[in-house]
């Protein structure tokens, strides 16, 4: 990790300290942050976040919890939409210029499909983030930092893990059709790879169909031994399809839940990579702050890395703590 991106670290997560305070699990999006735990006085500021998310996304669950914890430590007020359609969700972001908004958070899986609706938020002196999505394409659209994980730091060293585990054929299963960032990790993840590995699109919004879809993959091919999944929830749908069609196969994922935590724990998971979407959330939020208290631009012009942070079977008991609180 070179020296700028330490910086960028080092500055994102001094603000969040500073300004968080005692702040709680994320679970609770009205109190403030306050030592007693009471109400922070509203500023009378509006932060609007808008995400590609997709219905039943549960990591996007996470984001969306920090974004909140921190508006109310700083007393702010967030509001949070989103639409896996870039058409749609560039219709939010112009709803959200068209409001008044402070400033927006917004990740970019289409940055084509958004550009110019986040240009008009900037030309409008509407301060914009990026998160998770969007670090190529971030300052060229003329927002102020973005925060998130490289796509392709975080797959190369998931393919490297999954080949020092002795693996050779292995599926990459990308849960949103058309997400750049998705197909630049299962990228990053297949040139580390000393095995082979295929891209196995599915339909993240149902979670049986992903499930039947690696199981066929897997009944098809006995060969397959590793099934590499983008998100959380689908590790567990992978779990149980390798379950149900007897494969031997190794499950291994990118982003965590209280289950995924769980299951990595008992060994039926071999790692997660964490890319702490709550982090993405709370420091999207605290940069908007800074800048509007105190004029900073956090980051130095580069992105502030969220991750990756891997999770296996030595540290997971000490992040189960906060998986269950939703904040990992």
């Amino acid at each position: 990790m070179n020296k700028r991106i330490l910086t960028g670290l080092a500055i994102g997560a001094t603000a969040a300290l500073l300004f968080a305070g005692c702040s709680g699990t994320g679970q609770d999006s009205t109190t403030g942050g306050g030592k007693d735990g009471g109400e922070t006085a509203s500023n009378g500021r509006t932060y609007a976040v808008i995400t590609h998310a997709s219905p039943g996304d549960a990591f996007w669950d996470r984001v969306k919890s920090g974004a909140e914890r921190a508006g109310a430590d700083y007393g702010s007020d967030v509001t949070y939409t989103a639409d896996p359609d870039p058409a749609k969700q560039s219709q939010l972001i112009d709803n959200a210029i068209a409001q008044g908004v402070d400033g927006i958070v917004v990740s970019m899986a289409n940055p084509d499909g958004v550009r110019s609706s986040v240009e008009r938020a900037v030309a409008a002196g509407i301060p914009v983030v990026t998160v998770n999505s969007g670090l190529e394409d971030f300052k060229a659209f003329g927002a102020i930092t973005h925060v998130g994980q490289s796509e392709s730091i975080a797959g190369t060293a998931a393919g490297e893990r999954l080949s020092e585990a002795g693996l050779s054929k292995a599926l990459c299963v990308m849960h949103e059709a058309g997400n750049v960032g998705h197909e630049e990790r299962c990228a990053a993840a297949t040139g580390a790879f000393s095995g082979t590995m295929q891209n196995l699109q599915v339909d993240g919004t149902n979670d049986a169909e992903v499930k039947a879809t690696i199981k066929s993959k897997l009944q098809a091919d006995p060969s397959i031994d590793a099934v590499l999944t983008l998100g959380g929830q689908y590790a567990l749908d992978a779990v149980g399809a390798v379950d149900e069609s007897g494969s031997d196969a190794t499950v291994a994922t990118f982003d965590l839940s209280d289950d995924v935590v769980s299951d990595v724990a008992a060994g039926k998971i071999l790692f997660a990579v964490d890319q702490q979407p709550y982090v993405q959330g709370f420091l999207g939020i605290t940069a908007l702050h800074l800048k509007a208290t105190n004029g900073n631009d956090i980051g130095g012009g580069e992105p502030v890395y969220s991750g990756p942070a891997f999770v296996t079977k030595d540290n997971a008991a000490d992040v189960a703590e906060f998986a269950k609180n939703g904040t990992r």
